[in-house]
């Protein structure tokens, strides 16, 4: 909040301090102030849609021209001064705002569905074989890799890979039978 003197006889308070607004010409901007601050505020509110964020754009904007009042007040309209920083404040106090929301959005945790039946079922199935036929099992079906590179990968011969490819393939087609008989 602006803190400007009441009194507008431009004089020091009676214990002979300066006051806040002694510089020359503070008596205008403390009428220009109370003449235009509702004005302004209300135009910003309509802007901004917060009665407290209008207030504290306008309030801002005056105190950027307090130190410049001498060159602002010789203007034709040192009203729209005033206003343009008020509305500037206030577009930059949105954009930062629609940065922090877009920010959040792209950050924010998402919750997504546990796993379906289908895959706790092969999840459980991989889990029963033996760590190196799981291992191409997933590599060759999962991951769609040529046989030929899991056996680089895995550091094995070719014929290796397909022997536990095999087995395992075939332990998960056995588990799979003895969960459902009719297949």
């Amino acid at each position: 909040m602006i803190a400007l003197r009441s009194g507008a006889t431009g004089s020091s308070p009676p214990d002979g301090r300066p006051t806040a607004g002694a510089e020359p010409g503070s008596d205008d901007l403390e009428e220009f102030y109370a003449a235009h601050v509702h004005g302004l505020t209300l135009q910003l509110y309509a802007y901004t849609g917060d009665l407290g964020t209008a207030q504290e754009v306008v309030q801002e904007a005056f105190c950027r021209a307090l130190p410049r009042w001498s060159r602002i007040r010789l203007y034709d309209d040192p009203a729209a001064w005033i206003r343009r920083v008020a509305w500037n404040l206030a577009t930059s106090r949105w954009r930062r705002a629609r940065s922090a929301l877009e920010f959040a959005r792209r950050h924010r945790e998402t919750h997504v569905d546990g796993p379906g039946p289908d895959r706790v079922a092969l999840v459980a199935a991989l889990a029963q074989l033996p760590a190196n036929h799981r291992r191409v099992v997933v590599l060759h079906h999962l991951a769609d890799l040529p046989i030929a590179d899991i056996a680089q990968q895995v550091g094995v011969p070719e014929g290796t890979v397909r022997v536990w490819l095999h087995r395992g393939r075939t332990a998960l087609l056995e588990d799979h039978r003895t969960e459902r008989p009719n297949v």
